[in-house]
């Protein structure tokens, strides 16, 4: 018979225990390499929260529509896509995530992250989730990533908890100033914010 303790002992919480938010913003091109990644993040988190962008959610472009992406992202994740400010303003005070993936996160996104705007449902989801400190990991997606988009990546690469998924030139020749990240490695980039660390090398060759 085993002594017993004086102390309980404490169940170490893995990483497949976290609740991860998973916002997708307007690059529609990249829309179905994001389908892809969340399947990723769901298979290796138990609890992922979708979420989209007012842009996102309205409107149909020749990639597919709206109302089929956010069900898709819904049959994926078993839960309701966040589609509003007011829908995401209490991740903050309820604490409903360990880690927020932007994927794909837009010029237009990355620009407001860097200025502290909110007047979207992921600009939001981001500002609340950074008030209890916890990690925002970013998969930019902009053509001008190169250009006028470039101040707000710098902005951002130095901020506490925030993280991005690795990323580089898509095409070089035809859009020399576009960055996408490499969604393949969304679901790995997660495990290190949440652990602290930001995946390397963190750009990529073209």
């Amino acid at each position: 018979m085993c002594a017993p303790t004086l102390f309980p002992i404490e169940r170490k919480i893995s990483l497949e225990d976290k609740t991860v938010g998973f916002a997708v913003c307007g690059s529609f091109c990249t829309h179905a390499k994001a389908m892809e990644a969340l399947e990723q993040v769901k298979a290796r988190f138990a609890r992922v929260i979708p979420i989209v962008s007012e842009v996102t959610a309205a409107t149909d472009t020749r990639f597919g529509k709206a109302h089929d992406l956010m069900r898709e992202m819904e049959r994926i994740c078993d839960c309701r896509v966040i589609d509003s400010v007011k829908g995401a303003e209490p991740i903050g005070p309820q604490k409903l995530l360990d880690l927020l993936i932007i994927c794909p996160c837009t010029g237009n996104t990355l620009g407001k992250l860097a200025a502290g705007v909110t007047d979207s449902s992921v600009t939001m989801a981001a500002k609340a989730h950074l008030r209890n400190e916890r990690p925002v990991l970013i998969a930019p997606s902009t053509n001008d990533g190169l250009a006028a988009s470039a101040a707000s990546i710098g902005a951002l690469l130095p901020r506490k908890y925030i993280y991005f998924v690795p990323f580089g030139q898509d095409d070089f020749e035809k859009k020399p100033t576009s960055l996408v990240a490499d969604f393949s490695q969304v679901a790995d980039a997660a495990s290190a914010a949440l652990e602290g660390r930001q995946l390397q090398p963190i750009l990529l060759r073209a």
